[in-house]
């Protein structure tokens, strides 16, 4: 994805005010050799941006006054209750030095998974991300989780995803990914039906 952006000169409170007004948003871009350079971008672009999920796991092109670079969407920050961006911080990478990102988890399968399929289960997603690590070029947009044997009372593990080549998980945990389990609420319902059962088998008493 291409990101434009142009350098930001006037720097402080009001300045970004300022910015913000004319449908800005100030920004930094840092890492690698260079120093980092303070940049504005145009809100709604980034605003809409935001909201795509490759936006934040994936190698960007910016534009910076017509010099493209490699970076990584790496924070921002919102308003609190207005539709607002109010910064935006990026960096830099290096072809060949190997980055730390959380790639979004896909779950696929769940509708013909025996805890579903033939319980009823639900699915609970204990991690929707996955912090990574790999070179630039082997970043994946997102991590398939594949849920196709999981059955009642049964998990997925770390260990279990197949992740891609050169895609290696930071953590040394064998991390729960999600779980299988009958809802409360059924398994309350299932049990005066399984108690009542005998007692329509019972003879009725003697009439007086």
């Amino acid at each position: 994805m291409k990101v434009i952006a142009f350098v930001r000169k006037e720097q402080g409170t009001g300045a970004s005010r300022r910015l913000r007004n004319a449908g800005q948003t100030p920004g930094i871009v840092y890492g690698g050799s260079d120093a980092p350079v303070n940049i504005s971008l145009d809100h709604n672009a980034l605003y809409h941006a935001l909201k795509k999920e490759t936006f934040h796991s994936s190698i960007l092109d910016l534009e910076i006054d017509g010099a493209v670079q490699k970076v990584l969407l790496r924070d921002f920050q919102v308003h609190a209750y207005k539709q607002l961006v109010l910064h935006a911080d990026f960096q830099r990478v290096d072809a060949k030095q190997a980055i730390h990102v959380k790639v979004p988890l896909h779950f696929v399968n769940a509708e013909i998974a025996p805890a579903v399929k033939l319980s009823g289960a639900i699915i609970s997603h204990v991690f929707t991300e996955l912090e990574v690590t790999c070179l630039p070029a082997d970043l994946p947009e997102f991590i398939e989780v594949d849920l196709t044997s999981i059955e009642v009372g049964h998990s997925i593990h770390l260990a279990d995803l197949k992740l891609p080549k050169g895609v290696a998980a930071v953590s040394q945990e064998n991390l729960t990914i999600a779980t299988a389990s009958i809802p409360a609420g059924k398994v309350e319902a299932d049990a005066p039906a399984a108690a009542e059962a005998p007692a329509a088998d019972a003879p009725a008493a003697d009439k007086k």
